[in-house]
Order: structure tokens, then C-alpha cells, then sequence
């Protein structure tokens, strides 16, 4: 008896896959829609809702910090481990046990009785986000037919991103209606309907040259670290004693995750990716432009509503443009990036987005919208469409192409790793008080202040990329997500397989 063949789902009909256009192949292309859809939208709605979380829960603006990053704290550790879990025991249980793991913490922000509550909350939620995300992809890889999986792909990257562009109107509704809670309570029914059609119509898949060996050392070193840096950048007003511990012990983190990366068997991020010049010059660009974003989105939703005035569903829909022009374009902009190579698109896109940061701060007391508003989310959104995809196409191109969805996989993680630390330091740097999103003339003088820094990190980034990004070789790999909406990290790509 003979193994299935790569990418052919284990326990399915023998054959090449389950074709798109049968009803078992939609049924799947649903349950990682409705996945990874949770785990996107949480990215921008979640931020539309810091300034009512305050209000409610009287937390000041670290407890906000803390909101966003320890979501991204697990998310940023773990997502790697969370793809070789799956690979190794089952994507299809995998991907369910994240779903549920995610609506579970979903169900704790939204009854927190307290600020503690939803911030250890939202640390399990990225514990569930971790395990789901890398899963909603692979699972199309594993199950559907070989000459189907381009076109659902872009039917997945498609509908994720109608999410993301209907996802600032959706939090903003929510938020200015039945409340805040029901931003993280909307997960629970969504998990409801996904788990069983993922548990009756997608057939179970794994890698069988996975093994059972994982990274958990490096995985906790590295969460650890990023942990006790995030806990310095925010406390460091205080000058404490225990702040100074904290970034003494993240920096010796760091170094002992080096170390131990470089002499393990089997590491979760084997050094020899980065002797490839192309894959670390275009993770340093990935990690200055992904900080500025982080922070910007941050800052702009709080902005517009404490300083400006809108509401909640006004503040959520002015992101709109951004989300728009990336649906629209983000594929042709792949194909110009392969026509006339990445260096100029990874150069101009960061300069573009980094005048719409400067343009944002026209954002002030009574800002208009088309006026004020309207111009600095298109040169932004022009900006990131220049940018994103060929990003994620150069990332792939510069790693052998079995390697894809490792260098895709940290790739994402050094991406939202960059906005954990940039919501932690941008406050800091801009010189905001705990109170300071309580006034608005405090948070607006603050704004003034953080958004060069947003655009010196985006200059930095179109400067490495000029100098370092070369045109990959002929023949490199693509990637297959072509349309992609989520501000907060390139897309995942799945592993490359030999019939692609």
C-alpha cells in the first residue's frame, strides 16, 4: 500500500483532491473563510473600540496598549508552531481546536468584568488566533484538487477581503450600538457555524514527512522576550526599578532565542534562511514598514474620535479607503512587481504611505472628512497597494521554493512582532500620558508627535529596500494570495508542493 501523494488529503477518496466546483469543495473553502475571517477582522475592529473600553472599564491608555498587544504577544510567538502542529497532528484538528480556543477567549473580552480579565482574554485569544490562522490556508492545500487550489486561494484571499473592507462598518455599528462587548461576541456564533462544517466536509490532512519534534524552548523564549520588551517600552514613564529588570531580561531573552535557535536540531526559525541577503533585506523592510502601520492605525482611530469627534461607526468607515484600494488593485500590483522587479515598488510604496501619515495630520478638531481625512487614506492605501504584494512575492522568491511556507510563516511573525513593539514604544516616544487619550488637545498635540515617527520608520524602510533589494531570479515562486486587505501582516502563503 502506497502513501497518498503530497498535498492529497489523508482519509479522502483516493485521487488528486476534492474539486472546487464540487459542493464539498465549496463547503471547505467556507470553513477557512469563516476562520481565518474571525482572526482578520480582529485587526481593525478591535481598534475602533479602544476609546468606549477606557470609557467603560476606567483603564488608562496602557491598559489600551495591552488591549492590541497581548493578542499579538501569543499571536507573534506561536503562529509558527501553531503551522507545524498542524502538519504534524491533523490541520483539519488543528484549525477547529483554534476556532474553538479563539471563540472561547472571544466569549472571556466580552464579559471581562475588568481590564486584567480581557487583557489575559485577549493573550488566549491569540493562543487560538495562532493555531487557526496558518490552518485556514493549509487546510485548502491539503484537501482541494492541484489545479484547483490557485482559484481558491483567491477565492479565500477574495471573500477575506470583502471581511476586511465590511469589518470597520461592522465594529463601528457595534460599538456606537449594543456596545463594545459584542465586537469580541460576534466570534462566538461565527465559531458556532464553522466548527461543524469543518468537522463534516473537510477531510483531515498532514504532512507525512512531518515529525514530532518541536521548537517549544524557542517558542517561549521568544514570547517571553517580546513580552518583557513590550512590558518595558509601555511602563518605562515610571522609571521603575522593575522596568529596567524587565528590558535587561527581554534583551537576554533575545540573545539566548538566537542561541538557541542556532544550535538546535530542529529550530523554529533555522538561521540558514536568513544566509538568502534577499529574505533578510526584505524582512528588515517588512519590519519597519509593519511597525509604522501598527502604530498608525492605533493612533488614527483614536484620533478621529477623541480629538476630531466621530463616532465610533464614522471612525471605523474612514479607514474604508485604505481597505478598498487594496481589494481593487492588490493583484495588479502583483503583476507589475513581476514585470519590472521589486526594488522600485518596495521603494515608492513605503514613501507613498509615509506621506499619508504626514498628510494625516490634518486630522485635527473638527476635521472634515474629504477635506482632511479622505486624502491621507488614499495616498496611504496607494501606498500599501504598491506595496504588499510584491513584498510577499519577494519574500517567496528569495527562499528555495519547499521553504515557502516557513519564509512566508516568518515573514508574518516578524510583521507582527514589529507592531507589538511599535504600540508599546510610539506612545513613548510621542510623549502621551496614561490620561492622555482622556483630553483632546493632549492626544492631539501627542498625535502631531507620533506621526513623523510613523513616516521616519517608512523612509528607513525605502531606504533598506533601495539599497539591499535585488530582482529575483526567473522562475522564483509567486505568491498565491493576490488580494489581501489585513493591515496588521503580509498574508500566510501555504507550503509549495511539487504539482505547483
Amino acid at each position: 500500500m502506497t502513501d497518498p501523494a503530497p498535498g492529497v488529503a489523508e482519509g479522502a477518496p483516493a485521487g488528486p483532491g476534492v474539486a472546487l466546483a464540487s459542493a464539498r469543495g465549496r463547503w471547505i473553502v467556507l470553513a477557512t473563510v469563516l476562520g481565518s475571517t474571525m482572526a482578520l477582522l480582529d485587526s481593525t475592529v478591535v481598534n475602533v473600540a479602544l476609546p468606549r473600553i477606557g470609557e467603560d472599564l476606567g483603564a488608562d491608555l496602557a491598559v489600551l496598549q495591552w488591549t492590541v498587544n497581548a493578542y499579538l504577544l501569543t499571536l507573534a510567538g506561536l503562529i509558527l508552531v501553531g503551522g507545524a502542529l498542524g502538519d504534524r497532528f491533523g490541520r483539519r484538528r488543528i484549525f477547529v481546536l483554534g476556532v474553538v480556543w479563539f471563540a472561547g477567549g472571544s466569549l472571556l473580552c466580552g464579559i471581562a468584568p475588568n481590564a486584567g480579565v480581557l487583557v489575559a482574554a485577549r493573550a488566549l485569544q491569540g493562543i487560538g488566533g495562532a493555531l487557526l490562522t496558518p490552518g485556514s490556508l493549509a487546510l485548502i492545500q491539503g484537501s482541494i484538487a492541484p489545479e484547483d487550489r490557485a482559484r481558491a486561494v483567491g477565492l479565500w484571499s477574495g471573500f477575506g477581503g470583502v471581511g476586511a473592507a465590511v469589518g470597520p462598518f461592522l465594529g463601528g455599528w457595534l460599538v456606537d450600538g449594543p456596545g463594545w462587548r459584542w465586537v469580541f461576541l460576534l466570534n462566538v456564533p461565527v465559531a458556532a457555524v464553522c466548527v461543524p462544517v469543518a468537522l463534516r466536509h473537510v477531510p483531515e490532512s498532514r504532512d507525512p514527512q512531518a515529525h514530532g519534534r518541536f521548537d517549544v524552548l524557542g517558542a517561549v523564549l521568544g514570547a517571553a522576550a517580546l513580552a518583557l520588551l513590550t512590558y518595558a517600552l509601555i511602563e518605562a514613564r515610571s522609571g521603575a526599578p522593575l522596568v529596567i529588570a524587565a528590558a535587561a531580561g527581554g534583551l537576554l531573552l533575545s540573545a539566548a532565542f538566537v542561541y538557541v535557535e542556532r544550535h538546535r536540531d530542529d529550530p523554529m526559525v533555522p538561521p540558514d534562511i536568513f544566509a538568502s541577503r534577499q529574505f533578510t533585506a526584505v524582512n528588515l523592510v517588512t519590519l519597519c514598514v509593519y511597525a509604522a502601520f501598527a502604530g498608525f492605525f492605533f493612533l488614527i482611530v483614536l484620533q478621529l474620535q477623541v480629538v476630531s469627534g466621530y463616532s465610533a461607526l464614522a471612525a471605523g468607515a474612514a479607514l474604508l479607503p485604505t481597505t478598498v484600494l487594496m481589494l481593487l488593485l492588490s493583484s495588479r500590483s502583483g503583476a507589475l512587481g513581476e514585470r519590472i522587479g521589486p526594488r522600485i515598488p518596495l521603494t515608492v510604496g513605503p514613501l507613498l504611505c509615509a506621506a499619508g501619515m504626514l498628510l494625516s495630520l490634518r486630522v485635527g478638531p473638527d476635521a472634515a472628512y474629504v477635506r482632511d481625512v479622505l486624502p491621507a487614506m488614499v495616498v496611504l492605501g496607494m501606498g500599501m497597494v504598491t506595496l504588499v504584494a510584491p513584498l510577499t512575492a519577494t519574500v517567496l522568491s528569495s527562499v528555495d521554493p519547499g521553504r515557502a511556507g516557513l519564509a512566508s510563516g516568518i515573514n508574518n511573525a516578524a510583521a507582527r512582532a514589529a507592531g507589538l513593539l511599535a504600540v508599546a514604544a510610539l506612545p513613548l516616544l510621542a510623549g502621551m500620558g496614561p490620561e492622555a487619550y482622556r483630553s483632546a488637545s493632549e492626544f492631539d498635540a501627542a498625535f502631531g508627535r507620533a506621526m513623523p515617527w510613523c513616516a521616519g520608520a517608512l523612509v528607513l524602510g525605502a531606504a533598506v529596500a533601495w539599497a539591499t533589494v535585488r530582482t529575483p531570479v526567473p522562475g522564483a515562486c509567486h505568491p498565491q494570495c493576490r488580494t489581501y486587505c489585513a493591515m496588521s501582516s503580509p498574508p500566510l502563503e501555504p507550503p509549495r508542493t511539487a504539482e505547483q
